[in-house]
C-alpha cells in the first residue's frame, strides 16, 4: 500500500488540474514528493472526476495505474447495474463481486447488500480496495485477493453474484467472445448458478446479443447500456430458475445521460412486429440511438412509434407526425435528393459546412465529405442512406 507523504498529497491537491506529463518534466523542482505516486493519482482523478465524481468528491480515494481504470464502470452504469438488482424479487443479504478491479460495481452494488464480498486477483487492487472502501463508508465488503475461479469453488452460497471477466487477451489485446475472455462465464456457469440463484454478468457491448443469448442457457434477461449515445455495456441477468428460450428473453435499451426512454423488446416480437417502408422521406426522419441499433430492435420501433422505415438495411425512420418521446435523434426534412450532380447543389443551396451520416450507403463520411466539398458541423444535417432502390441525400435540421 503506497504511503502518501504530506508533501505528497499537497503537491496531489495543488497540481491535480495540470497536464502530468508536464509535472513529471518538473520532478526535480520537488525533491520532497514522490512524483511517481503523485502522478498516478493526479492522473486517476482526472480519469474519473467525470466518469465517478462521488469518488472523485473524496480525497482519500488512491487510484491505480490506468491501466486499470480502462476497463471500469461509470457511476451512471453502475447506478444502473444496482437498480436492476433492486428491481428484482427474492432476497438481498449477500453478495459477491467475483471480479472486484477498480471496485466501482462492487461499491455501488453493495450498498443494496447486508455484506459484500470483494473478489481481485491482483494484490495492488486489493490493498486500494482495503483502504477505499472504508474511506467511503462500506465498512462490510470483504477483501479476497485470489482468483475468481478459485473463490467460486470454495465461496459459500450468496444472494447475488456480479462477474465482469477480463476482456484481455495474454499479450494485452482486447477480446470480446465470452469464451476469451478470463474467466470464461460460460464454461463456469452452472457452478455459478449453484452459489447463487441469481447472476449479472457483464461483458463487452462489442459482443453479438444474439451469441450471447445462445451461449449463456440461463439468461433470464439482457440490458444494453449506452451513455450519452455511446454503448458501453452488454449486461446479462441469468436465473436458477429461468427457463426462457434466447427469442424471449427481455432485451432492456438505455441510453443513459439523457431523457430518451428506454425501450424493451425480445426477438421473438422483433421478428413478428409488422415494419412497412417508404417510398419517399416524409416530414421528420428519426435516428434510433446506439443501445437500440446495438439491440437491432429495428421492426419493433417502426410498430411501437408508428413509423415506416426507409430501408430494411438503413435504420432509419420517417414519418409526417413528430414523435418527441423518440428514443433518439430526431429531425425535420428540410428537402432531399437523388446524386445528380445538379439535384444535390440545388439541396445543398450553397452550404459550405454540415453535419454528415451515412446510413446503408456505398460510401464513407469521410469520402462523401470529400466528393461534397463540406467541412464539418454547423446547423444542417445531412443522411446519405438508401430508400427502397434508391441513393438518396436527405437534408435535415434538427428538432
Amino acid at each position: 500500500m503506497p504511503i502518501i507523504t504530506e508533501n505528497t498529497r499537497r503537491f496531489i491537491h495543488e497540481h491535480r488540474l495540470e497536464d502530468v506529463r508536464h509535472l513529471a518534466l518538473q520532478a526535480a523542482k520537488y525533491p520532497e514528493v514522490d512524483m511517481p505516486l503523485a502522478l498516478t493519482q493526479i492522473s486517476g482523478w482526472q480519469t474519473l472526476k467525470d466518469k465517478v465524481p462521488t469518488w472523485a468528491a473524496c480525497d482519500e480515494i488512491l487510484y491505480p495505474p490506468h491501466l486499470s481504470l480502462e476497463q471500469c464502470s461509470s457511476e451512471l452504469t453502475a447506478r444502473y447495474k444496482a437498480s436492476v438488482l433492486e428491481s428484482k424479487e427474492g432476497k438481498r443479504d449477500t453478495l459477491a463481486d467475483l471480479t472486484g478491479g477498480f471496485g466501482i460495481d462492487c461499491a455501488f452494488l453493495s450498498t443494496l447488500f447486508r455484506q459484500a464480498a470483494y473478489v481481485e486477483r491482483q494484490e495492488t487492487l486489493c490493498d486500494i480496495a482495503r483502504h477505499n472502501f472504508p474511506a467511503l463508508g462500506l465498512h462490510h465488503i470483504t477483501i479476497h485477493p485470489t482468483e475468481s475461479a478459485t473463490y467460486l469453488q470454495e465461496m459459500p452460497p450468496v444472494d447475488w453474484i456480479f462477474i465482469d471477466p477480463a476482456r484481455r487477451d495474454g499479450q494485452g489485446g482486447k477480446v470480446v467472445a465470452i469464451s476469451d475472455c478470463e474467466p470464461d462465464v460460460a464454461a463456469l456457469e452452472e457452478l455459478l448458478l449453484a452459489k447463487s440463484r441469481q447472476v449479472l454478468v457483464k461483458l463487452s457491448p462489442m459482443l453479438d446479443l444474439v451469441q450471447a443469448l445462445h451461449d449463456l442457457r440461463h439468461v433470464a434477461e439482457a440490458h444494453i447500456v449506452a451513455v450519452a449515445n455511446e454503448c458501453k455495456e452488454l449486461l446479462l441477468a441469468l436465473s436458477k430458475d429461468n427457463n426462457v428460450q434466447p427469442d424471449g428473453v427481455p432485451v432492456h435499451c438505455v441510453n443513459l445521460g439523457t431523457t430518451q426512454p428506454p425501450l424493451t423488446f425480445t426477438r421473438r416480437a422483433e421478428q413478428e412486429a409488422v415494419c412497412p417502408y417508404a417510398d419517399i422521406p416524409g416530414t421528420f426522419l428519426y435516428e434510433p440511438n446506439a443501445a437500440l441499433l446495438k439491440a437491432g430492435a429495428f421492426r419493433t420501433l417502426a410498430y411501437i412509434y408508428n413509423m415506416v422505415k426507409l430501408h430494411p438495411n438503413s435504420h432509419l425512420y420517417t414519418s409526417n407526425t413528430w414523435t418527441p418521446d423518440f428514443p433518439g435523434r430526431a429531425f425535420r426534412i428540410e428537402g432531399w435528393c437523388g446524386f445528380g450532380k445538379k439535384e444535390v447543389k440545388d439541396l445543398l443551396g450553397g452550404v459550405k459546412q454540415a453535419n454528415l451520416t451515412v446510413r446503408n450507403f456505398p460510401a464513407s463520411v469521410g469520402e462523401l465529405r470529400k466528393r461534397l466539398k463540406l467541412a464539418e458541423g454547423g446547423d444542417t444535417y445531412l443522411f446519405a442512406t438508401t430508400i427502397g432502390e434508391r441513393k438518396i441525400l436527405i437534408r435535415c435540421r434538427k428538432q
